[in-house]
């Protein structure tokens, strides 16, 4: 392996033991959150790496100082607070802050990550306390190859890069989209077993076009407008050379980029290096594989549906265009499919037409589809029209319009069918289309539902209805460590597409029994897993990875055996 870190490294002893080899000695070790263990460094460790006398004398073990920290953390007032306090904790000793993580995954997931997040967002100036990860900006990108040359990690794998510029359902957040990188890498090693000392966030600032950011006197990004066009993709083009250059096996996800250059940043750079769009192809496949479960609970087939889209940028057409490829997977023409997935945006049902934006176009459906349809106002239907003539059985939110699935709206798809399918899946939760519980109680608690944020269970008609969460660490996690072991030059469609049938599997094998369509966030580190066997089988099988040598190989175990965990190692200083 390359060399992780200028300070330190992992190395294995004759004896077959995994220890840390520290280059540095003193504060600087308690410094440094890669190196930091606290109170459990032993005597021994005290006195090799000069920790002597700068610790409190009792020595504690992990599990006695997540406990301590457990209770801290209770005591925090709200989530805003209780994010800074685990960030905190990030900052000061990183395996300690997974390892806290893990035993409490499905109570601080909505912290470290949606809902709570766009908070985090909004506020980043604010909250900023201490660096972590990379902005690079036209200021700086000249300078880029030294940039990443002097980042003190040296073996980068995973990297998650925002301009910021659609984050969730909240739009331009500036230089903020940084908080929202570090918070989908912790998912990346509590969830996918990525080391974190092989991921890096990374904010592309190209400036904001929110005018209380360039007004806010506190605000720490590019007070300039956003750069468009050549300018733009111009600096974007020497981020994605340097991270060729520097770290040749990186992968890269691109996060949170307006519709305007979602598609165009990931159809430009696909073949450049394997990269991928998680609000793009992330959100398709944990989409596809909600609507998989939804049809097994019901005992219909995917071809069998019709599907109303509502929202048009990178999530509505990215899980639009995911089930158009499942149905024509499952054995329909790309006509067919076509023919049964209507996606409606604020302008009304996307049809065909010369002005059209091109990533809609595969989308957009034909004058003739709809020429006859009494509408509403006489012209392009709207949703309410595409649901009275089109009959859809599913219904799926990403506009981050909250409450647009109205009580009229869901009366409708209920009397379409018996058991309508409604996700309404826009983060953060003030962006939901609708309630669950009011769903629930506007068709009689006979809708399957599942949002994008956590929601608590719904008692309906005498029954308690488990709200599934649509979340994308259900996908990304294993995606990304299945290109990594894999090496891949390319994430092609098809690992995408088995990702999607991997949590599908998972979720009727362990959830469909108790009417989930997606599974518990505890479960996250299992789903995993499963999801980078079979995308890592898949890439084999379509030429993505070229590690030949694991074609024999038991796939499951060798992603189990490449999941770095939380624990403390024995710690030894560099001799020179």
């Amino acid at each position: 392996m390359t060399k992780l870190s200028d300070y330190f490294d992992y190395k294995t002893d004759a004896q077959g033991l995994t220890y840390v080899e520290a280059s540095i000695r003193g504060m600087s070790l308690l410094r440094l959150p890669a190196t930091n263990k606290g109170t459990a460094f032993t005597l021994q460790e005290r006195i090799e790496l000069g920790l002597d006398g700068l610790l409190p004398p009792l020595i504690t073990d992990i599990e006695e100082q997540i406990e301590r920290l457990y209770v801290s953390y209770r005591k925090q007032q709200n989530d805003i607070s209780k994010y800074q306090f685990l960030r905190a904790i990030q900052d000061r000793s990183e395996v300690l802050f997974y390892a806290l993580l893990e035993r409490h995954l499905e109570e601080m997931t909505p912290i470290i990550y949606t809902p709570t997040i766009g908070q985090a967002v909004q506020q980043f100036s604010s909250l900023y306390r201490t660096a972590r990860g990379l902005t690079l900006s036209a200021h700086n990108i000249d300078r880029i190859e030294d940039i990443l040359r002097q980042y003190p990690l040296r073996d980068v794998r995973i990297i998650v890069v925002t301009d910021a510029s659609a984050i969730l359902g909240i739009g331009d957040q500036g230089m903020g989209g940084l908080s929202i990188c570090i918070g989908k890498l912790a998912l990346y090693t509590v969830g996918g077993g990525l080391c974190p000392f092989q991921t890096l966030p990374v904010n592309l600032d190209v400036g904001t076009n929110r005018e209380e950011l360039l007004d806010d006197p506190h605000y720490l990004g590019i007070r300039e407008k956003r750069l468009h066009d050549a300018a733009y993709f111009d600096l974007v083009d020497k981020f994605v050379q340097a991270v060729k250059n520097t770290w040749p096996k990186a992968i890269i996800q691109w996060e949170d980029f307006t519709k305007d250059v979602a598609f165009d940043v990931l159809h430009r750079y696909r073949r450049q290096l394997p990269c991928f769009n998680d609000d793009i192809q992330g959100t398709g496949a944990m989409a596809l594989a909600g609507l998989l479960s939804a049809c097994r609970l019901k005992g219909e087939t995917l071809p069998e549906q019709v599907v109303v889209v509502v929202g048009a940028g990178a999530g509505g057409i990215g899980v639009a265009s995911a089930i158009r490829a499942g149905m024509i997977h499952a054995g329909l023409s790309p006509e067919q499919a076509g023919h049964q997935i209507f996606v409606v945006d604020v302008y009304g049902l996307v049809v065909e037409d010369s002005r059209l934006e091109p990533y809609k176009q595969p989308l957009a459906q034909a004058e003739s589809v709809y020429r006859d349809w009494d509408t509403a106002k006489g012209g392009i239907p709207e949703l309410a029209d595409v649901i009275r003539h089109a009959r859809p059985g599913v219904l799926i939110g990403l506009s981050g319009a909250a409450g647009i699935f109205d009580q009229c709206i869901i009366a409708a798809m209920a009397e379409n069918h018996a058991r309508p399918v409604i996700f309404p899946l826009s983060n953060p939760t003030a962006h939901c289309e609708a309630t669950p519980a009011d769903i629930l109680h506007w068709t009689q608690g006979q809708a399957i539902v599942a949002t994008g944020s956590p929601f608590a269970d719904v008692e309906c008609q005498g029954a308690r209805h488990v709200i599934g969460q649509g979340n994308n660490a259900f996908i990304f996690p294993g995606l990304g460590l299945a290109a990594m072991l894999g090496e891949c030059r390319i994430i092609s469609d098809g690992m995408i597409l088995e990702a999607a049938y991997a949590l599908a599997e998972y979720i009727a094998e362990h959830c469909l029994a108790a009417g989930m369509i997606y599974p518990p966030i505890a479960d996250l580190k299992k789903i995993s897993a499963c999801v980078a066997a079979r995308v890592l089988a898949q890439a084999l099988a379509d030429g993505s990875s070229p590690r030949t040598e694991l074609l024999d190989t038991d796939l499951q175990a060798y992603v189990e055996a490449g999941m770095w965990q939380a624990r403390y190692l024995p710690f030894r200083f560099a001799e020179d």
